[in-house]
């Protein structure tokens, strides 16, 4: 199985959707939130977009870009492996957002092929919403690109640095249930049947069906902002992360975060989150404005 490096600059819409209420709810319900900033719906300012819900109007275009530059058989090998966020302005409901997606990076790594996409988004005046850096790879499968020996402190595409040192100044544990994918699926929209189609998972190289890259931050992220003094309410500018393990269901996540030292913007925090084995599943950042 092989990627040409001609997929690059490779892209994909405009696609347009509407977002809702209802849609905003049912993703903050999948994360299990409780805050009633993404659920009430007399508030003034309207509900709060979760800041990891431009991951489900980016979904249709990952597909539709996926389908045009990708063959079946590798496409059903991609697994999360970064992710950048930049909110120019959070989601709202009644939003109509127009998103295209473009194939901005390739490269070769040790587990297989490594393609960036970015998607822009939109809203209907044409002011930029959001822009995120998904980074996939595709395991097993080989390119036509150099090879990249990117390292933990290494800065790339969806990645930041940050110093070795981190002292984490809180922990927390969430409940990773046997359904999670299945219900993340159904309310972000976003359907990859590696995370509820067990067979699917075994053929791709899986050991099991895994939770969702885009569940993991979102939770890791949720986390981060119970610790915040402004909560839920906290405005987000930037996130992202890189994917270092996989989340099986049923299990539990720690999740640790603290200030981010070294050359990280202020306001920023440094997340981790690690398996019951100790393994690190994801190493994440979060700056607020």
């Amino acid at each position: 199985m092989h990627i040409p490096a001609s997929v690059v600059g490779a892209s994909a819409g405009p696609h347009e959707q509407a977002v809702d209420a209802r849609w905003l709810m049912a993703y903050a319900a999948a994360l299990g939130e409780e805050a009633p900033e993404y659920f009430d719906t007399t508030r003034p300012e309207g509900i709060l977009a979760h800041p990891l819900f431009p991951v489900c109007y980016e979904w249709p275009l990952a597909l539709d870009l996926r389908a045009k530059t990708l063959a079946d058989e590798i496409a059903v090998r991609g697994v999360h492996a970064t992710h950048r966020l930049v909110l120019h302005r959070p989601p709202r409901s009644g939003d109509r957002l127009r998103t295209i997606a473009t194939v901005a990076a390739l490269e070769r790594r040790t587990p297989g092929a490594y393609i960036v996409l970015r998607m822009e988004t939109v809203d209907a005046a044409g002011h930029p919403v959001s822009t995120t850096e998904y980074g996939s790879l595709y395991l097993g499968v080989d390119c036509d690109a150099p090879s990249s020996t990117l390292s933990p402190q290494r800065s790339g595409h969806g990645e930041r640095r940050f110093v070795e040192e981190w002292s984490p100044s809180w922990s927390t544990e969430l409940t990773i249930p046997s359904t999670l994918s299945h219900t993340y699926t159904e309310c972000a929209r976003i359907w990859n049947p590696i995370h509820t189609d067990r067979a699917v998972a075994l053929g791709a190289g899986l050991p099991d069906i895994i939770l969702h890259g885009t569940a993991t931050l979102a939770l890791t992220v949720s986390a981060a902002l119970r610790h915040a003094p402004r909560g839920a309410a906290t405005p987000v500018r930037r996130l992202g992360g890189r994917f270092t393990g996989m989340v099986p269901m049923p299990s539990r996540l720690r999740v640790e975060g603290g200030a981010a030292e070294g050359d990280a913007p202020p306001r920023t925090v440094r997340l981790r989150a690690t398996t019951p084995d100790r393994q690190t599943a994801l190493d994440a950042w979060m700056e607020a404005a």
